[in-house]
């Protein structure tokens, strides 16, 4: 990347600016555009095309990428005569340079959206379209731990009975109902017998879709499984007996550290959170903790700055004591700690997060090896363009979101703090610098949180301060001392010096979670909210800091006007947004009416995980307990009735013979539902919504107006994947 700037690279640049030596006023402005740093805007233009592609209502057909090649040419066509055009005098320079601009962001943006294309096209896989039970083999690729606490294993190569491999899934899902027996190695091909089915739809529109996310991953299919696993073949080598270790030394660090101490620290080093109950997770969301238990760019800059400082200290000593090193020990610091990193990278897991942190910790140590600033917005522009090329769909993930967030916010406060920090004690120092890194990053990365997780941690921002530090001082430096020293079996002390730290953690994350008040549920905002805060405070934070191209378009303050109107469009939309009066589960196992006291479930134990999402995104915390007691409903448990606005009912009918005991119900000025298929027919005098209309719709949800219901079915919101 050349120091003068990232446009000098486009096409027909370097030639414009010669000519431009001949005339009176081009060399400044040329010059003005060449020091701009539009480079920061290309991740940004890239994650435009990729959000644009997930907002389509339907997958683009033909036409639409044959309108985009021809509106790509055009661009090309304007971006490569613009300068040409000035020099002859037909267009003004401004006028020009805009043209360039505006032209080159709008291939980008046409970029990303082929990026993502491109990317949910290449990993299209079968996706499960029926319920299957009986006999699953596969190779056991992945163990983890589902939020009810099971262990879950994922496997590829899959072959199930009476199914043509055109239609089998390439990845399965199964939760372990019963588990007894040791688990199979990675890498084991393993046979069980199971229940499959297609990856879940949302709870309602709007909600979280996993479909997508199992798309991306491959994952076809769904289920739980009470046998016994057995073994196929014998576990197979090569990268699986590399996995077999990374899982051997979570072993060891569970052994060695013991209880939850050790399933955490075990986790931070190694990615395997398969030994940490849910009541830790539950406790880590209360005290906003748990991003440290997931690894992130948090845990790759710890391990990372621990490994350059210690090395360019240790070879800054070698200097002085004489021995014949190069002047330039940063570098090979440099490339030391990006050797850790990538060590890292592997005994994690190498998760998507991971990957992710990966780029941008070697993006910046690379860039010291370049001799650039290795702590710069382009930086981080850099690291978010290799990660959206590789991996598009990133660009929806919280992890992805956050951690640029927070990178973000910390670079934007390092001018400050160098100003500051010579004021602070020498000794003081590093843990006043962890200190406000915590504070910076709390604050960037609450907000998004919030409206992915529907739950603020009211004492988050203390929580992180405790123990942030901690996770820099003492976890993350014990344990690359560890694995330094367990080859010759002296890794206990290290693993000691974890285990203060991560029952530190542990005290922490359950004294906060205890405070009352420690946890503010919150509604789930509206689609726009997301992508209005994230380009919204990108777009601000860059025109302020923008280059002088923006300055002499006049955009810088405009732009960063903008964005603050965009972060407060998006604050007002979900301040005032409105949950819906009726929520239907997509198998219609369960129904939700919201009332005065909150929504009132009429089976609240039926269809728990569904009923729980509902409250959760109504930013309601009622148990199970509180919600049966809610009035709205009446009758018997299996047919359950409710008053709506306007002389509307709602009627659901659940469990065996629920098909009989519907079409009785179904009267004028009702809305019925139930659990079973009714045969076809033409007509109904009710708003009949069976099983088989369901699984066409998806959930849905139910407002009333003048004329009567209106219903939203997730699949008329949302297209499935491929």
């Amino acid at each position: 990347m050349a120091a003068s700037g990232d446009m000098a690279a486009l096409p027909g640049f370097s030639g414009a600016r010669a000519a431009s030596r001949h005339m009176d006023v081009r060399p400044a402005r040329m010059a003005a555009t060449v020091r701009t740093g539009l480079f920061a805007w290309v991740p940004v233009c890239l994650a435009l095309g990729i959000a644009l592609w997930f907002a389509l209502p339907a997958a683009p057909g033909r036409r639409i990428w044959v309108g985009l090649g021809l509106l790509s040419a055009l661009a090309l066509a304007v971006s490569r005569l613009a300068l040409p055009w000035a020099e002859r005098g037909r267009i003004g320079w401004t006028l020009a340079d805009a043209l360039r601009i505006g032209s080159t962001a709008l291939l980008l943006v046409i970029a990303g959206f082929g990026l993502i294309g491109l990317r949910s096209a290449t990993v299209a896989a079968p996706v499960m379209e029926w319920r299957y039970y009986g006999p699953i083999e596969g190779r056991l690729v992945e163990i983890d731990r589902s939020a009810r606490d099971r262990v879950r294993l994922t496997l590829d190569r899959v072959v199930l009975r009476d199914t043509a491999p055109a239609r089998t899934p390439g990845k399965v899902r199964l939760s372990l109902m019963e588990q007894s027996d040791p688990l199979p190695p990675l890498g084991q091909r393993v046979m069980l017998t199971g229940h499959l089915g297609p990856p879940p739809a949302p709870a309602s529109p709007g909600s979280f879709d996993f479909r997508w996310l199992a798309w991306f991953e491959g994952l076809g299919a769904v289920g739980y499984t009470r046998t016994p696993i057995m073994t196929v073949e014998s576990a197979e080598g090569g990268i699986w007996a590399m996995h077999r270790a990374r899982m051997a030394v979570s072993q060891a660090i569970q052994k060695g550290i013991g209880g939850q101490e050790g399933a955490v620290a075990s986790a931070l080093m190694t990615g395997d959170r398969s030994g940490i109950a849910e009541a830790t997770n539950e406790v880590m969301r209360a005290s906003s903790l748990y991003h440290i238990i997931s690894i992130s760019g948090l845990h790759m800059s710890m391990l990372a700055g621990f490994v350059y400082t210690a090395l360019r200290m240790a070879l800054v000593l070698g200097q002085g004591l004489g021995a014949p090193l190069p002047q330039a020990v940063h570098k090979i610091a440099a490339l030391g700690a990006l050797l850790a990193s990538a060590a890292y990278l592997w005994l994690s897991g190498g998760g998507v997060a991971t990957e992710r942190a990966f780029v941008m910790v070697a993006v910046m140590l690379l860039a010291i090896v370049a001799d650039r600033r290795a702590i710069s917005l382009r930086t981080i522009a850099l690291a978010a363009t290799i990660i959206l090329i590789y991996s598009p769909e990133a660009v929806t993930h919280p992890g992805f979101q956050m951690s640029f967030a927070a990178t973000v916010a910390l670079i934007l406060t390092a001018g400050p703090w160098s100003k500051i920090s010579p004021h602070i004690p020498f000794w003081l120092r590093p843990v006043a610098m962890l200190l406000v890194s915590s504070l910076v990053a709390s604050v960037a990365t609450s907000p998004l949180a919030a409206a992915h997780f529907n739950r603020m941690a009211q004492y988050g921002l203390l929580a992180n301060l405790l123990v942030v530090p901690v996770m820099g001082a003492l976890v993350m430096p014990a344990g690359v001392i560890g694995a330094l020293l367990a080859p010759v079996g002296l890794a206990g002390p290290a693993l000691w010096v974890m285990g203060l730290g991560t029952r530190w953690m542990l005290w922490v994350a359950e004294y906060v979670a205890s405070l009352g008040g420690a946890v503010t549920a919150l509604p789930l905002p509206p689609a726009p909210v997301i992508p209005l805060m994230c380009f919204g405070a990108t777009m601000a934070v860059l025109c302020w800091r923008g280059g002088s191209a923006l300055r002499r378009f006049s955009l810088t303050g405009g732009g960063f006007l903008a964005g603050v109107a965009m972060l407060a469009a998006a604050g007002g939309i979900w301040l005032t947004a409105s949950r819906p009066l009726l929520l239907i589960a997509p198998e219609g196992e369960a129904v939700g009416l919201m009332t005065a006291q909150g929504r009132a479930a009429s089976k609240p134990s039926g269809g728990a995980f569904i009923v729980d999402t509902w409250l959760q995104e109504d930013g309601d915390m009622a148990s199970q307990e509180e919600l049966a007691a809610r009035p709205a409903w009446q009758g018997d448990k299996r047919d359950r009735m409710a008053a709506l606005p306007g002389g509307w009912q709602i009627w659901h009918f659940t469990g065996k013979g629920a098909a009989d005991r519907a079409p009785a119900a179904c009267q004028p000025r009702r809305i019925v539902v139930l659990s079973e298929k009714l045969p076809a027919r033409a007509e109904w005098p009710c708003v009949m919504l069976d099983l088989g209309r369901l699984r066409a719709t998806g959930a849905v949800t139910v407002e009333m107006d003048e004329g009567g219901p209106v219903l939203r079915g997730v699949n008329e919101m949302l297209r499935s994947p491929g």
